[in-house]
């Protein structure tokens, strides 16, 4: 794979040891589900390295909770608490005017659902597609203004993270049913959808905002046990072959602070100045998927241009903007 983006750091790094050397004072950065699993780590290690950041998710308890305790870290107030539940596209429009026309340097859409039973947003849209993929779009774009603002300020290209997933590999998008109104329901097939989602999110929002001073890649932030797998029952874990005889993490699963890694990368790293529209892992640009390594890599469907412009128009007739 010639040309593919490298770092010095990979699947075991931290989110610290990617940040360390970064001074981020001055910069924005919004991280959406960031009050529990890798995003908790996301926003510590952002805020420890200067940034202002904001925790952008639907529980206020637990989100004031890791701000405080970030802050107390930090020995300065740094990060704070913002609602937004990512099912219901008027509370996104919310906090969206709330937020108004400060800048950001920094856009990490880290929530999601996984795997969960057939469930609905707000709006009528299945659980997973719905808000790992349209909550984050619709998001994303009423943000761009901000972003673009950020990199006019600060002279650098503002940054977007989508995350994404191996579970790419278990569904393209279907384009005539993505909400499952008339197909039958498949938990793991609707969470490869979202994901492939959030792989082609990524490719058509670089496309639309590069020449802007705004860049977005995906990540697929590796196998860690959070509230993620809060739909699935532990013999379902086990099953899977997650968790060992003492239902321990397997082997090759991370811990939050290794998983935060590749999104804080995808941040801050500077290989990836200018760059966007790829699917990152481990802190490096994603291999082709193989049979052979089965649990890394990336499959064609999810960074293919046509698909990308495709999911871009039908997202915007679903929402109603970004055209």
């Amino acid at each position: 794979m010639s040309g593919r983006i490298t770092s010095a750091f990979g699947a075991k790094s931290t989110a610290r040891e990617v940040v360390a050397g970064h001074d981020l004072s001055g910069r924005v950065a919004i991280v959406t589900g960031a009050a529990t699993g890798i995003g908790v780590e996301t926003a510590r290690a952002l805020a420890l390295a200067g940034a202002e950041v904001i925790i952008a998710a639907r529980k206020p308890e637990l989100g004031e909770e890791v701000a405080n305790a970030i802050n107390e870290e930090a020995g300065s107030k740094r990060v704070s608490f913002g609602m937004l539940d990512l099912s219901s596209l008027e509370a996104i429009r919310h906090f969206v005017n709330v937020w108004g026309d400060r800048r950001i340097d920094i856009l990490i859409n880290n929530a999601a659902v996984m795997a969960s039973p057939l469930m609905r947003t707000a709006d009528g849209f299945e659980m997973q597609f719905g808000t790992n993929h349209l909550g984050h779009f619709l998001l994303s774009v009423l943000l761009a203004p901000n972003l673009i603002a950020g990199a006019k300020a600060s002279g650098k290209p503002s940054r977007l993270v989508s995350l994404s997933s191996i579970g790419h590999r278990r569904s393209g998008i279907h384009f005539d049913d993505p909400n499952y109104t008339t197909r039958p329901y498949e938990k793991w097939e609707a969470y490869g959808q979202a994901k492939t989602a959030n792989s082609l999110f990524a490719v058509g929002f670089d496309k639309r905002f590069k020449d802007q001073g705004v860049h977005a890649n995906a990540v697929m932030p590796g196998g860690i046990l959070t509230p993620l797998q809060r739909h699935l029952p532990i013999e379902e874990q086990r099953a899977l072959g997650w968790l060992d005889e003492n239902d321990q993490p397997r082997e090759g699963f991370k811990t939050t602070e290794q998983g935060a890694a590749t999104s804080v990368w995808a941040a801050v790293g500077s290989e990836l100045e200018g760059v966007g529209g790829l699917y990152l892992e481990d802190c490096n640009q994603a291999l082709p998927w193989s049979k052979e390594n089965p649990w890394t890599g990336v499959m064609p469907h999810a960074l293919d241009p046509e698909a990308a412009d495709r999911l871009w128009d039908l997202s915007v007739d679903i929402v109603g903007a970004g055209a």
